[in-house]
């Protein structure tokens, strides 16, 4: 579980420090200050780098621009596309400009081994690539120098990607095999074959009550839920129906908090992000479902960071956190000052204040 956060070069975020975390953390700002940025850059940290992830967070955003463009230099396009991940759009090829990620610690470099527990991400123009082997070696890999490319490194771990090839992959040392759990709840995303093949991996073992009992923070008359074969649409059944009901007929809230409690009881052990996380649910249910989530968090081992605009989800945040000594959380507030993204910790102390006082700290 990461204690504190560091993140520089990343999209918005110069240089990002959080100084403290919590299990559950909530991610308060204005627009345009980094909350969806740092859910992306624990995305990457928490998959140690792994670039199927970063494609992902590209097409997700549409910013995959080899598909939107007919130009046939497969280089110029994949730069075009994976400059976007740096600040300003500007390609790191050196150290001091390429992305970190990691605990809030001071970096230090020995040589081409990085620290432990720090994805990097770098442009290469090369001719020869100093490349990290499993059993610690540093060696030589000769690549064109007509290549351009990534540099993905998570400790002694590397990943060269060339921009020549259309899905720019060439080598990687060795595979990230520890990759911990990850889940990521986009803005209002509502997956059903994600859901579906979540659902496989709960159904019939206890992790599935939990869902239920989750589900009946709206529908306190739930059984069961299932998913039909082909289309692989959630049903539900209820105490007071005999036969089963299509569960999208029944609200966004319901199926929000479906695509919440999957994802939470499938992150064991790793990571659950969520974006603005109010959407679909009505400010009365909130409450109930932070306090759901802070009690298997513990329960399961999973590190929790959500981000919100609403002051109903703070006050809900707030009032479960302070419910228990056993609960652990903060809120982390973002702000740009002079041009740089920087972050406010309120504990639960301080939260209660602010709430109690309605201050405004959104």
């Amino acid at each position: 579980m990461l204690d504190s956060l560091m993140i520089k070069n990343f999209r918005n975020l110069k240089d990002l420090k959080i100084n403290s975390l919590g299990r559950v953390n909530l991610i308060i700002g204005k627009n345009n200050t980094g909350k969806t940025a740092v859910l992306e850059a624990l995305a990457i940290y928490a998959t140690k780098g792994d670039f199927d992830n970063i494609f992902e967070q590209l097409e997700e955003r549409g910013e995959n621009f080899k598909e939107s463009i007919e130009n046939k230099n497969i280089i110029d396009e994949n730069t075009r596309t994976f400059s976007t991940l740096f600040t300003n759009r500007n390609p790191g090829y050196d150290k001091e400009n390429a992305i970190y990620i990691g605990k809030n610690e001071k970096i230090e470099f020995k040589g081409e081994i990085y620290p432990e527990g720090l994805v990097s991400i770098r442009f290469f123009i090369p001719e020869v690539v100093k490349i990290n082997t499993e059993n610690g070696d540093i060696i030589d890999k000769a690549i064109d120098s007509s290549r351009i490319g990534l540099v993905v490194k998570f400790g002694k771990r590397s990943s060269l990607h060339s921009f020549n090839l259309e899905r720019p992959y060439i080598i990687k040392y060795p595979p990230h095999e520890d990759k911990e759990e990850l889940q990521f709840i986009r803005t209002s995303n509502i997956e059903r074959k994600v859901n579906s093949q979540l659902w496989d991996k709960t159904v019939l073992t206890d992790k599935e009550e939990y869902v239920i009992q989750a589900l009946k923070i709206i529908e306190p008359t739930t059984e069961r839920i299932g998913y039909t074969i082909n289309e692989q649409k959630p049903i539900i059944k209820l105490s007071n129906i005999s036969d089963p009901l299509p569960l999208q007929s029944m609200g966004d809230g319901i199926n929000r908090i479906l695509t919440i409690i999957l994802a939470l009881v499938n992150s064991e052990n790793g990571y659950l992000l969520i974006d603005e996380f109010e959407n679909g649910l009505h400010y009365s249910v909130q409450e109930k479902l932070w306090e759901i989530i802070f009690t298997l968090s513990e329960k399961l081992n999973v590190q929790v960071f959500a981000t919100t605009h609403s002051n109903d989800c703070i006050e809900g945040f707030e009032s479960v956190l302070n419910s228990s000594d056993k609960f652990d959380g903060k809120l982390i507030r973002l702000h740009n000052e002079k041009g740089v993204i920087k972050s406010v910790e309120f504990d639960e102390k301080k939260l209660k204040i602010v709430t109690d006082n309605d201050i405004e700290i959104r």
